[in-house]
């Protein structure tokens, strides 16, 4: 967001806002500590007093008006779109293998501000495309190692009593371009970060039709498969089902979306996003995985001796700062202020620091809340752009101490193929010129 008073074309040098206490001093190449900030009595209205500017005056001529205050607007839409302008605000589409159903859409995180993404800008990522399910049609079923195998139809579903939390949801491949490229792949932060959003999930808790099959002693895992063309499979442990599992059936308060899993699909906190299986219409419950084409090839992982690693289920800590991010250009010199986004498949965040200067130096940002557990949290910090070459990091720590790596760190631990799970600081390198870019170090 940025905090300029606009008068007459031209941004004021809110520099007044900083020298108006002694506790601002542009230390940290021009990061403010938000509470001496705000000690300081400062406002956009003093700092167009201390410019020597005189505050806009009202219009004095009141014959004319725009359009839109002399001509009735149009009537409400049966389902409420956004405003023509921002259309520029959506999803970036993409194909893989030049294939029409192995496809994604990427969230716009430099263009939204809280932390819930709005339905039809959740990230989305399809292996065999979107199916079209008639949800009358749908069945859901548990067997396997179970006392009393049971099927539910949509009907039966919608009777259950149901939960709701706001919850992140990231693919493992996320921020793939920073782990595997020899150089910094320049893109804004849709591009490189955008296989994530967060929302409010409602369904319901997967423990209470487990205890209605009832689990045998020997189930240990579950076979999780989707209605789509692909059938797509993951194995679950029997805890984390027992533990926070879901059948979403609602997100942001309406039922899902078809690129979401609609009628219902499986929703598990903090684990990666293609085990939270779309289209879910199978449970099989088992002493061990079944080990599916998608766990021995995609989401496995090779280690710096090449040892594969499965089942790394977790996303771990993570931010990025959203604004000011790459491609971005500052238009002035003068007040910014960094917001981002952080985030844990551990937990809650406890703490977000920011560097302007390569990470020589760090500031606590301020967490907006609310502070939820494995959900986005949004931080912000006061920064004073003086057209000096800058470094932006931020570093998230979760509420188990467990912090971000540096990029560096984190390749040290991986093969240089491997791409998923990368949660290594962001760099966003300011030039003199206000242009934004992604950095390595």
């Amino acid at each position: 967001m940025l905090f300029f008073v606009y008068i007459k074309n031209n941004f004021i040098d809110t520099s007044a806002i900083i020298m108006a206490s002694s506790h601002n001093k542009l230390s940290h190449n021009g990061l403010i500590d938000r509470r001496s900030f705000l000690r300081s009595g400062a406002t956009l209205l003093t700092a167009v007093a201390s410019a020597g500017l005189s505050p806009p005056r009202a219009a004095q001529d009141f014959s004319r008006y725009p359009r839109y205050m002399t001509t009735p607007g149009r009537s409400s839409d049966s389902y409420g779109l956004p405003s023509q302008y921002e259309s520029q605000v959506k999803r970036k589409k993409k194909q893989y293998y030049q294939s029409k159903i192995f496809t994604e859409a990427l969230t716009p995180l430099q263009d939204l501000r809280g932390i819930i993404t709005p339905n039809g800008l959740h990230f989305c990522i399809h292996h065999n495309g979107i199916p079209d399910i008639p949800p009358d049609k749908h069945r859901f079923m548990i067997h396997g190692l179970v006392d009393k195998p049971l099927k539910w139809n949509m009907a039966d579903l919608l009777r259950y009593p149901m939960i709701s939390r706001v919850q992140f949801l990231e693919c493992s491949g996320n921020s793939a371009a920073n782990a595997t490229s020899d150089e910094p792949v320049q893109g804004n932060c849709m591009a490189l970060h955008g296989q994530i959003s967060c929302a409010e999930w409602t369904g319901i808790p997967l423990s209470v039709l487990l205890n209605e099959v009832g689990i045998k002693s020997k189930a240990r895992w579950a076979m999780c498969e989707g209605a789509d063309a692909g059938s797509q499979v993951r194995n679950i442990p029997i805890e984390k089902l027992l533990d926070d599992a879901i059948i979403a059936l609602y997100q942001n308060g309406e039922r899902l979306r078809p690129d979401q899993g609609y009628p219902m699909r499986l929703f598990l906190p903090g684990y990666e996003g293609n085990a939270n299986i779309k289209w879910l219409h199978r449970m099989e419950l088992s002493d061990q995985p079944s080990q599916s084409k998608d766990e021995q090839s995609l989401y496995a992982e090779f280690d710096n001796k090449l040892k594969i690693r499965q089942f790394t289920l977790y996303m771990e800590v993570k931010s990025v700062i959203t604004h000011p991010s790459g491609l971005q250009q500052l238009p002035d010199k003068g007040y910014y202020e960094i917001s981002g986004l952080a985030w844990s498949g551990r937990g809650k965040i406890n703490t977000v620091e920011v560097s302007a200067d390569g990470g020589n130096s760090w500031l606590p940002a301020t967490l907006q809340g609310p502070t939820l557990s494995k959900a986005f949290t949004r931080f912000t910090l006061p920064w004073q752009w003086q057209g000096q070459s800058a470094r932006l990091i931020s570093r998230a720590i979760d509420e188990y101490g467990n912090t971000q790596p540096s990029r560096k760190e984190w390749k040290s631990r991986f093969a240089n193929f491997t791409f998923n799970h990368y949660n290594a600081m962001q760099i966003w390198e300011v030039t003199r010129e206000g242009r934004i870019n992604n950095a390595y170090s």
